[in-house]
């Protein structure tokens, strides 16, 4: 029965076959563009936290207001 539901009518549909390895590969470079972004994003958090300790270190006056 359940074959019946998937559509399985006793051999593997190539078009079937090739989309399903179509769709395995995407999700593949997508798994790796994850871990890639992951790695900048992990990257530029250190950076910006480093960057935080220097800008506290910078005497700033009070800002004043802009001309409009």
């Amino acid at each position: 029965m359940a074959k019946a539901l998937l559509g399985y009518v006793g051999g593997s549909d190539p078009r079937v076959l090739s989309e399903m390895r179509r769709l395995q590969q995407r999700v593949q470079d997508l798994e790796s563009e994850l871990v890639r972004i992951q790695a900048e994003n992990d990257a530029l958090y250190a950076a910006a936290h480093h960057g935080d300790s220097l800008l506290d270190s910078i005497d700033v006056p009070q800002a004043e207001p802009a001309l409009a």
